[in-house]
């Protein structure tokens, strides 16, 4: 259920954004225990001048590889929040090639009543999920 927004330099081939895509589930479904089917995602390419991702004065190099991650969740607990940032920049360092200087990840949590999945019903509240 957590939906995974992900903002990239444009250039990235079919196959190489499907391997980042495949890579980001495989972390959601480990550190939030969600089930295989479980997967919304949508991926925005931009020009590199339009996408500006700094360091908080952290000293965080950052390449034309920068993947900015944004999920909208149900709450998770910190400790599997800490984990997918983990599983997240490794998966992505292991099949992707990009390093964790590059990748930075926002979460929002809302309720069950903020989702619907379709039919016009809050399946949350329903009962049906």
């Amino acid at each position: 259920m957590p939906l995974i927004r992900i903002d990239i330099v444009e250039g990235r081939s079919d196959a190489e954004v499907k391997i980042l895509l495949d890579a980001a589930h495989r972390a959601m479904v480990e550190a939030f225990d969600v089930p295989q089917r479980d997967r919304y995602q949508i991926v925005n390419e931009h020009p590199a001048s339009r996408m500006i991702v700094e360091d908080t004065g952290l000293d965080i190099p950052r390449t034309r590889d920068v993947a900015l991650f944004s999920v909208t969740s149900r709450p998770r607990s910190e400790a599997s929040k800490v984990k997918f940032y983990e599983l997240l920049c490794r998966e992505l360092q292991e099949h992707c090639g990009i390093d964790p200087s590059d990748v930075m990840i926002s979460i929002v949590i809302n309720s069950d009543s903020d989702w619907s999945f379709g039919h016009g019903r809050a399946q949350f509240l329903t009962g049906e999920l």
